[in-house]
C-alpha cells in the first residue's frame, strides 16, 4: 500500500468547458486573476500544511492512494457555491470543507473524461477567504494513471514498483482535480512507503522521516512551488538509489541499472547549460532523472525535477541522449510556458523539438543539427503515411472534441510543428534571430497556458519588421490541413548524403547484384546515420526477402542492441515478409512497453497474414503486463475487444 497525503493549491481557476476536461462550473473568476506581471497567483504552503498536520487522524486506510486536500485562494472570486472536479475510476467516501463534512456528488460517467465529482459548498464563501477541500478516496487497481508491477516485473526481482503518467488527462485518475492544462498549480506532499522502499515526485524533496503510524514505514515529503498543470504531477516507487551526475542532477534507478544510466547521461549538464544560455534561468532547482522499468510507454516524461525516461534509452554509447535534450528543452516550453488545451499540443512539442536540436547543433554541430531535423522530416513522413494524408490527427491543430488525446497522440505535434517553426526560422532571418524570439516568447507567457494564435499574435508582435513575409506564410494550411507540411525547409545534406546512398544502392540492387554488399558498408556510418538508413527504407516500397536476409548476412543488425536500430530493422524485416525476423519482432514488441516501438511492430505483424494470430495471442497474454494506456492502444491497433 501507498499511503499520499497531498495538498494541490490552485493559483487561479476559471471557468472550462474543454474537450479534455469535465469541468463545467469551477470558481467564477474576475478577468484581473493573475498579477500584473501575467504570473499567476501562489498560495500560502504553510497554512495549508498546518492544516494537514493537525488533521492526521482523519486518514483513511485505503487500497492504494488515499487523500487531497485542494487549496482555493478565493481574493479574486466573486462567488462559490458548486465545485466540479475530474475524476476518473475513484472510490470517494467523504469530503470536507474547511473541516466541516458536505455533500457530493458523483456524476455520470463521460466516456474516457470519467466522472465528474460535485461538491456542494456548505457555507457561503467570502473574498479573501482561503478554502480548503478535503476528499477522502482510494484508486482503482485499473486507474489509467498507474502502473503496479510485481517484483518478477523489476530488474531486482525482490520488491513491487510502482509509477504514474498523468499526461494528457490521467491525473483524473489519481485524485480529484481540474484536470485541464488551462489551470496551474503547486502542491506539496507527504507519502508513506515500506521503509525498504524509496518515493519520489516531481517536485523539489523535502525531507524524510519514520512513519510515526507504523514503524515499518518512511515518510518522504515533497514541494513544487512553481506552478504546474496537473499533468505534470509525478509519483514513483521503488528500490532506487541514485548517482550523482552534476551539480543539480542525480540518475535514479534500480541498482542493476544505475551505474550505467549514470554513464549513459553524464552530458545531462552541458545540455542544462546550453539550454539556459538559448531559452533563459532554469526555475525548477533541481533536474533529475529516473529510469523506469521497460514497461514505460514514452521516450521520456518531463516531470518537473524529475525527468521519467525508458531504459530503451541505455545504448552504450550515449548516442540516444537527444532524449534527453528534448526533457530538458520542457523545462521552458511545456512546463513553464503550456498548451492551453490539448489541440494545441504542437506549441509544447514543436518548440520543445526545436530548442531540443538548437541544444544539439550547438553540442554537436550545425550540420548534425540539420540531419536531424531532416530525419524528423522523414519520420513525419512515415507517421502521414500510416494515419493516412486525409486524416484530421494529421492536422497541425486537431480538433479533439469527443477525442481522447491519446487515440490522437503521434509525432505530427512534435515533427510537422518543429518543421514550422524551422521554416520560419530560415525566411526570418536564421538561428541566431529565431532564438530571440523564442527567449522572449517564453518570457512572455512563463507560468502561462496558451494557443495558437495567442503564439502567432506574438510573433507579428516581435517581427513587426517582417510583417510582409509572415503575411505570405500559408496559414491556414499549416494548421489546419491533413498531410504533409504546404513548405519543406531547407536543409543541409552532409550527414544525410552517405545515408542516402546507401539506401538507393538496396533499394535499386538485383539479387544478382547483392554480393557487392558488405561489412564495409557501415564502417564510417554512426549509429545516427544507420538510423537514417534505415529509416529511409522504411519510406520505400517493402525490400524482397532475398535482400533484408543478405543485409543480415553482411550487417548482422539481429545482433545491435540499439533500441532505434533494431526497431527499424525489424519493421524492415516484417514487411519484406520475412518469417524468421517475426519471433524476434514479437519479443521486441513485449519486451519493453515503449509505444513508438510496441505499436508499429504489433501493426505490421497484425498486416503479416502470416503473423497476425501470433500477434493477437501473444497481446492478449501480455496485456495484463503492459502499461494501461499502452495495452488500450494496442488494442485498438489490433482489433481486439477489450471489454
Amino acid at each position: 500500500m501507498v499511503v499520499l497525503d497531498v495538498i494541490l493549491k490552485y493559483t487561479k481557476s476559471k471557468f472550462a468547458s474543454l474537450a479534455d476536461s469535465l469541468n463545467v462550473c469551477l470558481f467564477r473568476a474576475f478577468p484581473n486573476s493573475k498579477s500584473e506581471t501575467g504570473q499567476a497567483h501562489k498560495c500560502n504552503f504553510a497554512a495549508a500544511e498546518k492544516y494537514m498536520n493537525s488533521n492526521r487522524d482523519t486518514r483513511v486506510a485505503c487500497l492504494q492512494i488515499q487523500r487531497v486536500s485542494l487549496v482555493f485562494c478565493s481574493e479574486h472570486l466573486t462567488f462559490v457555491w458548486l465545485q466540479v472536479l475530474d475524476t476518473k475510476d475513484l472510490q470517494v467516501s467523504k469530503v470536507a470543507v474547511n473541516g466541516q463534512e458536505t455533500k457530493f456528488a458523483l456524476g455520470q460517467r463521460q466516456g474516457f473524461k470519467g466522472t465528474p465529482l460535485e461538491i456542494t459548498l456548505p457555507f457561503e464563501l467570502r473574498r479573501g477567504q482561503d478554502v480548503i477541500v478535503e476528499t477522502s478516496f482510494e484508486t482503482s487497481p485499473k486507474s489509467s494513471a498507474l502502473q503496479w508491477l510485481t517484483p518478477e516485473q523489476t530488474s531486482g526481482k525482490k520488491h513491487p514498483f510502482l509509477f504514474s503518467q498523468c499526461q494528457a488527462i490521467h491525473c483524473r485518475a489519481i485524485l480529484p482535480c481540474q484536470d485541464t492544462p488551462s489551470v496551474k498549480l503547486t502542491y506539496y506532499a507527504e507519502v508513506s512507503v515500506p521503509k525498504e522502499l524509496v518515493a519520489l515526485m516531481s517536485a523539489s524533496r523535502d525531507g524524510e522521516m519514520p512513519d510515526p503510524e507504523d514503524c515499518n514505514r518512511r515518510i518522504y515529503r515533497f514541494s513544487q512551488k512553481v506552478p504546474i498543470p496537473c499533468y505534470l504531477i509525478a509519483l514513483v516507487v521503488g528500490a532506487l538509489e541514485s548517482r550523482q551526475i552534476g551539480p543539480r542532477t542525480l540518475v535514479w534507478a534500480e541498482k542493476e541499472l544505475v551505474d550505467k544510466s549514470a554513464y549513459e547521461f553524464s552530458e545531462t549538464e552541458a545540455m542544462l547549460k546550453t539550454a539556459e544560455d538559448l531559452a533563459g534561468p532554469y526555475v525548477w532547482g533541481q533536474y533529475d532523472l529516473l529510469v523506469l522499468p521497460p514497461s514505460f510507454p514514452y521516450g521520456g516524461m518531463e516531470n518537473p525535477c524529475l525527468t521519467f525516461v525508458t531504459p530503451t534509452l541505455l545504448a552504450g554509447d550515449k548516442s540516444l541522449s537527444n532524449v534527453i535534450a528534448h526533457e530538458i528543452s520542457h523545462s521552458w516550453t511545456g512546463n513553464l510556458v503550456t498548451n492551453e488545451t490539448w489541440e494545441h499540443f504542437w506549441l509544447n512539442e514543436g518548440h520543445t523539438v526545436y530548442l531540443e536540436r538548437r541544444i544539439g547543433g550547438r553540442l554537436f554541430g550545425e550540420e548534425f543539427r540539420h540531419f536531424q531535423a531532416l530525419g524528423g522530416w522523414r519520420e513525419l513522413q512515415n507517421t502521414i503515411n500510416t494515419l493516412g494524408d486525409t486524416s484530421p490527427f494529421t492536422n497541425l491543430i486537431p480538433n479533439l472534441n469527443g477525442v481522447d488525446p491519446d487515440v490522437a497522440y503521434s509525432s505530427v505535434p512534435y515533427e510537422k510543428g518543429f518543421a514550422l517553426l524551422f521554416y520560419l526560422e530560415q525566411i526570418l532571418g536564421g538561428p541566431d534571430v529565431f532564438i530571440g524570439f523564442l527567449k522572449a516568447y517564453i518570457q512572455k507567457f512563463a507560468y502561462k497556458s496558451a494557443v495558437t494564435e495567442d503564439w502567432k499574435k506574438f510573433l507579428y508582435s516581435y517581427f513587426k519588421d517582417k510583417v510582409d513575409v509572415l503575411n505570405k506564410v500559408d496559414w491556414n494550411t499549416w494548421m489546419h490541413s491533413p498531410g504533409m507540411p504546404p513548405v519543406k525547409p531547407k536543409y543541409d545534406m552532409t550527414l544525410s548524403n552517405a545515408c542516402v546512398a546507401l539506401s538507393q544502392k538496396w533499394i535499386k540492387a538485383k539479387d544478382s547484384d547483392l554480393c557487392s554488399f558488405s561489412s564495409a558498408d557501415l564502417k564510417d556510418l554512426s549509429s545516427h546515420q544507420l538510423i537514417e538508413f534505415l529509416g529511409l527504407l522504411l519510406l520505400e516500397a517493402p525490400l524482397p526477402v532475398s535482400h533484408v536476409k543478405r543485409m543480415q548476412e553482411v550487417y548482422n543488425f539481429n545482433d545491435v542492441n540499439n533500441s532505434e536500430i533494431r526497431f527499424r530493422w525489424l519493421r524492415l524485416c516484417i514487411l519484406a515478409s520475412w518469417e524468421e525476423a517475426i519471433p524476434l519482432a514479437l519479443k521486441m514488441a513485449t519486451e519493453q512497453g515503449r509505444l513508438k516501438f510496441t505499436r508499429p511492430l504489433f501493426r505490421d505483424l497484425y498486416n503479416f497474414e502470416k503473423s497476425r494470430d501470433q500477434a493477437v495471442s501473444t497481446f492478449m497474454k501480455h496485456k495484463a503486463y503492459m502499461h494501461p494506456v499502452a495495452a488500450m492502444l494496442v488494442a485498438k491497433d489490433l482489433k481486439v475487444d477489450q471489454k
